[in-house]
């Protein structure tokens, strides 16, 4: 049964009855590769050829804006979007202004602004200073060196550096924190590299893009290893499980791309093929506690959190400090969230600590989850269901068109139904 869902308020997520997952799912296209690709292609003449674009809100948005091109711009909810944009039109003759939900403006964007400013842009906070709305007058910049820290978002690193190329003097970043989430930064690198445009690396705080034409060239984009990553936690917590998921590369740019290693430890073998990856659930005894460090992986540790909830897990885990800064605050939704289950989610100076009273309380019949705005509070908890005799109600649904949006039709090829309520 497939269900077209418009504007659910809710949804009730029921798992198979004997909890047997089997399926063939295309994943869709990267949103992370995709973003990227629309602003080289933006900044091109020439017009680059590629496929498998995401069809996210996210990239969608990005689609229409650069194709229009208008005076105002609303990016909803899109941070990649703003981020991007925001170098983007700083180099594009006209003015704009940008401006996005009432969470992006609160999302702090001061420190791509002030580096751009260093570079010649102008740019100006409408209401907050360092936050969105903002008013760009763009123009052609000369570039040149910017020394920037890199210890809040790499998506001020990455737009800075997809611009960089078509600077006149091009662009010298020095980086003056360690770096988060630095596949992300590593992936926009190897995307430029692609595409012909050389980077140099004289020190590993600094890279440098001298000004230079991009080559087109083809590139089919590979799927979402952060979509992925829900399909190994409903495998984790199933009884049998053979899953197919199509369009993931073994080599990947993608940070989330550690699952196959990350989940062997959860009972799940990953064999790569032609068409992509198979997941099966294998006996394994589940680690007494789980570690781990999601720097580098931020966008599957709610992911990882809630796997550990279900299987009754204690984890202490680190680098969540981003989580902070995306569509709501993540790690104060999950700590709310696995309150109504009686499960402890709190912070211990540098870590998260996942534990379980000794008195447990017993779960509501159906525990119902809310979702923050965020796409990813909405399908980390709805596998719950997997381990809820009577499911689960996710309020807002809706949300997980921001990154995947036939998320709830996929579900439903494995047998895992939702029913508007």
């Amino acid at each position: 049964m497939s269900i077209i869902f418009n504007a659910m308020k809710q949804i009730r997520v029921l798992a198979p009855p004997n909890k047997h997952l089997s399926a063939t799912i295309s994943l869709d296209g990267s949103k992370s590769i995709s973003n990227r690709l629309l602003i080289i292609n933006a900044l091109t003449p020439i017009g680059l050829d590629f496929e498998g674009l995401s069809t996210s809100d996210d990239t969608q948005t990005l689609v229409n804006i650069l194709k229009n091109k208008p005076a105002f711009i609303n990016v909803g909810a899109a941070g990649t979007t703003m981020r991007f944009l925001t170098a983007y039109l700083a180099t594009q003759t006209g003015e704009f202004t940008l401006t996005g939900s009432k969470r992006m403006t609160e999302r702090p964007i001061g420190i791509l602004v002030t580096a751009l400013k260093s570079l010649g842009a102008e740019i100006k906070s409408l209401e907050k200073e360092g936050f969105p709305p903002l008013q760009i007058i763009g123009r052609q910049l000369k570039g040149g060196e910017v020394q920037i820290p890199a210890n809040v978002s790499s998506q001020f690193l990455s737009a800075l550096l997809l611009i960089a190329p078509t600077l006149e003097n091009g662009l010298c970043l020095n980086l003056s924190t360690p770096i988060v989430s630095e596949p992300y930064l590593t992936m926009t690198l190897k995307t430029l590299e692609h595409f012909g445009i050389i980077a140099q690396k004289p020190h590993p705080q600094t890279i440098n893009i001298p000004a230079q034409p991009f080559q087109p060239r083809p590139l089919p984009i590979e799927a979402d290893w952060s979509a992925a990553s829900y399909y190994y936690a409903l495998a984790a917590l199933s009884t049998k499980a053979n899953i197919t998921l199509k369009g993931l590369f073994p080599n990947s740019l993608q940070a989330d791309s550690v699952l196959p290693t990350l989940m062997k430890q959860f009972g799940i073998a990953t064999t790569f093929t032609k068409e992509g990856i198979t997941i099966q659930k294998t006996t394994v005894t589940p680690p007494d506690i789980f570690r781990f460090d999601f720097n580098t992986c931020p966008d599957i540790a709610q992911t990882l959190v809630v796997i550990c909830a279900a299987l009754k897990i204690p984890a202490e885990i680190e680098g969540l400090s981003t989580l902070q800064h995306k569509e709501t605050d993540r790690t104060a939704a999950l700590q709310t969230e696995l309150d109504k289950l009686g499960i402890v989610f709190q912070q211990k100076g540098s870590r998260w600590v996942l534990s379980f009273p000794e008195t447990p309380i017993n779960p509501p019949e159906i525990p119902i989850f809310d979702t923050y705005h965020d796409h990813r509070m909405a399908m980390s908890f709805a596998i719950w269901a997997m381990t809820s005799q009577n499911g689960v109600i996710i309020n807002n649904p809706d949300v997980v068109t921001k990154s995947y949006p036939r998320f709830w039709d996929d579900l439903e090829t494995l047998g895992v139904m939702s029913y508007e309520l």
